[in-house]
């Protein structure tokens, strides 16, 4: 037994001294020591620190009208003559859709007109005579008042004939119409719709916490409920002015181009749009290691590699942003990592890019091009192979 004892005590005090070594070498405030036997410059590719924006995607219900949508109502009570509509038919402005029965209106006119030239042959002899004392001031302002009352009475009457005639107020589409000749139509009746669907007003809500975050002239893009791919694109040109108090949420408005006629008003979209943050530090997902302090990336400078402490702020394709006390244009380390420790000599083979293009930060498609190499080293000799 004595003997077992002297020999098992040193070899669990061998083991406990290597576990010991180990924790150490692990420890994330680990410094290599000037002339340890790992200060050798150890070779590592790099990656420069770029500056980005944070980029938020929101996702809303639109619902959709016409720039200019109208229903079509008689401006006179009549019977129907004549129907020029037919549904869906594109109509300029000024474009007479339906005709009224009109020959009481064409008599009244021609009444007021023939009572408008009495009244001004009258005043015309008034006039001659007034000179000659024949007539009095009192009955030449009664003649002229005559006539002023007679050109009124025929303005009058070219309205009410031209209110028999229904025109476009302005170019669009034609809705369904139930109107035919025949049929009596007054002030109340709906004789069609027209809408203006070159440009649609696309109405979203948005929840009250990006407000501010949202300006006019922001882009969106539109997709329908069938599918996920875009199909128009528009910008916001008004946001409303207070929050809905029970839902807090507010209003957006955007103007969405339909030249191509493909969108109907009244549709509903998935909004899709972008807002931009804060600048923050974009480095390569890589290069973001963990330790008992939370995240961080290796920095070089002046060829030592230094521990920096990086906060995610979100991440990309390939692509982290972090806060952090970095600098834009610093090297971090992106390959060579697991033979990194603090103050480690380092020797850069190469220095990569990174590829600032705006990318959502729930964006699936892989972002082939988030590192391009733009300044190779002359000889990739010693380039770290995972050893």
């Amino acid at each position: 037994m004595p003997n077992t004892i002297s020999i098992v005590k040193p070899y669990y005090l061998l083991l406990a001294a290597v576990f010991l070594g180990s924790l150490v070498g692990c420890s994330d405030d680990a410094t290599l020591q000037p002339g340890a036997g790992g200060a050798k410059a150890r070779p590592v590719i790099a990656a420069k620190v770029a500056v980005s924006p944070e980029q938020v995607n929101v996702e809303a219900v639109g619902t959709s009208r016409a720039l200019h949508s109208v229903a079509i109502r008689s401006r006179a009570a009549g019977q129907v003559t004549e129907v020029n509509i037919s549904p869906g038919q594109s109509v300029a402005e000024g474009q007479v859709l339906l005709r009224l029965d009109d020959r009481d209106e064409a008599l009244a006119l021609r009444k007021a007109e023939v009572e408008l030239a009495d009244a001004e042959r009258l005043l015309t002899r008034y006039r001659q005579t007034k000179g000659s004392g024949a007539v009095t001031e009192s009955a030449l302002d009664d003649a002229e008042s005559m006539v002023a009352r007679a050109q009124i009475a025929v303005d009058r009457a070219r309205v009410n004939l031209e209110y028999q005639n229904v025109v476009a107020p302005f170019a669009g589409h034609v809705g369904l119409s139930d109107i035919d000749p025949g049929a009596w139509v007054d002030t109340d009746t709906v004789i069609t719709t027209i809408d203006d669907r070159s440009l649609l007003l696309v109405t979203f809500e948005l929840p009250e916490l990006l407000l501010g975050q949202i300006q006019p002239e922001q882009e969106i893009e539109l997709s329908t409920w069938r599918t996920d791919s875009v199909v128009a694109q528009g910008k916001v040109v008004a946001i409303d002015s207070r929050v809905d108090e029970s839902e807090r949420t507010f209003k957006v408005r955007a103007h969405v181009n339909n030249s191509a006629d493909r969108l109907r008003p009244g549709m509903s979209f998935r909004i899709g749009l972008t807002l931009t943050g804060n600048d923050y530090y974009l480095v390569p997902e890589v290069s973001l290691q963990w330790g008992a302090r939370g995240s961080f990336v290796w920095t070089i400078k002046d060829g030592i590699a230094r521990r920096e402490l990086a906060t995610i702020v979100q991440r990309r394709a390939g692509q982290v942003l972090v806060s952090g006390a970095l600098q834009k244009d610093s090297l971090v380390v992106l390959e060579g990592i697991q033979m990194v420790r603090e103050g480690q000599p380092v020797k850069v083979a190469e220095v990569r890019e990174l590829n600032v293009k705006a990318q959502s930060s729930e964006s699936s498609a892989a972002n082939e091009a988030s590192v391009s190499s733009v300044v190779p080293a002359s000889a990739r000799d010693g380039e770290v192979s995972g050893e």
